[in-house]
């Protein structure tokens, strides 16, 4: 298939994604959350709306400019697909899509419904996608591999992985960054990047870090349009977990009411609490960020005030070339 033939489909798919009956789209959260319960109706509609926002005419060729897609002996690539968000492994099945190669699909248990659906809409757009997708159970007959899970899976995969060409994904999160200069605006787009999804995603914010004795009171009280977080089950089964342990261990902690948040040194905090660490200065800030960068998947700040970093709000709002670990999945599926 030539590549403006791949190109045109993943751009119709983005217009398809955007034109979905209520109806059908009714139908489509409730056997995801059957499925998943944290994949609520609004997170699924979420998800479905930024896939649709970044599959425009402008966006794909930005997107592809400059790979050479047309490969002479098409490979067969495993895939060991995420589940931890809506669609979080559909960039992936769509890389080796339009680079020419096959799929070799291990779908997540956990978000199985949703990628199953939004692949027989491309199907039924461009039906010789179909002929390069191949579901499967065990990945076996493969060329080269990309796999998504835990640090504890990542090993396991490394092994089993190790003589073919591979991309090997393990727990990153991502980091917010005040100086107090900060509004409650900012705090509330901040808060979109903490607690869209519940926090599950490894672009979600895990950890804050803050000036020297930060008043985190406007902070919290920003967070409270977020508070329907709460009334999720699970979210409300680890609130009322991590409260507990956190008093019973007599721990110093601050409490919203519905999240929590505790000083540490650690990265990655768990469901509903957020952690924090103070900072004397920009350079030691630096030093801090760089001793966890192998484990940081992006930082946000205030207007992207910090290099690198992204601005308050658009952390879940990833672009079609920002690849997962920095690591180009295009230019890794054209050197094979």
């Amino acid at each position: 298939m030539e590549l403006e033939r791949r190109k045109s489909a993943l751009i119709s798919l983005g217009k398809a994604l955007q034109s979905i009956e209520t109806h059908q789209l009714d139908e489509l959260c409730l056997l995801a959350a059957n499925q998943n319960n944290w994949f609520t109706a609004t997170n699924v509609k979420h998800a479905l709306a930024a896939w649709a926002s970044s599959l425009t005419a402008e966006s794909v060729n930005t997107w592809l400019d400059g790979y050479s897609l047309t490969p002479d002996s098409p490979k067969n690539v495993g895939l060991i697909l995420a589940g931890n968000i809506p669609l979080v492994g559909l960039h992936d099945v769509l890389s080796v899509l339009v680079s020419g190669h096959n799929a070799c699909i291990k779908y997540s248990s956990q978000d199985t419904a949703l990628m199953k659906f939004v692949l027989k809409t491309l199907f039924d757009i461009e039906p010789a996608f179909g002929k390069q997708i191949k579901e499967v159970e065990q990945l076996k007959g493969i060329d080269a591999a990309i796999a998504t899970g835990s640090d504890n899976s990542a090993r396991y995969f490394k092994q089993y992985f190790a003589k073919f060409p591979h991309i090997i994904r393990q727990n990153r999160t991502s980091v917010g960054i005040l100086n107090g200069d900060e509004t409650i605006e900012d705090f509330k787009d901040l808060g979109n990047d903490i607690f869209q999804y519940y926090g599950l995603g490894c672009r979600n914010v895990s950890k804050l870090y803050v000036p020297k004795n930060y008043n985190f009171v406007p902070f919290i009280e920003a967070q409270a349009e977020f508070e329907q977080a709460i009334e999720h089950h699970k979210f409300r089964n680890n609130y009322d977990y991590n409260k507990s342990i956190y008093l019973v261990n007599k721990e110093p902690h601050l409490d919203s009411g519905f999240f929590l948040m505790r000083e540490s040194t650690a990265l990655v905090s768990p469901i509903s609490v957020l952690f924090y660490e103070q900072y004397e200065s920009e350079a030691q800030l630096a030093l801090k960020l760089s001793a966890h960068k192998e484990k940081i998947q992006c930082v946000v700040s205030k207007n992207a005030w910090l290099e690198g970093s992204l601005a308050f709000g658009t952390a879940q709002q990833p672009a079609l070339w920002d690849y997962a670990d920095g690591v180009d999945t295009l230019e890794f599926l054209t050197s094979l």
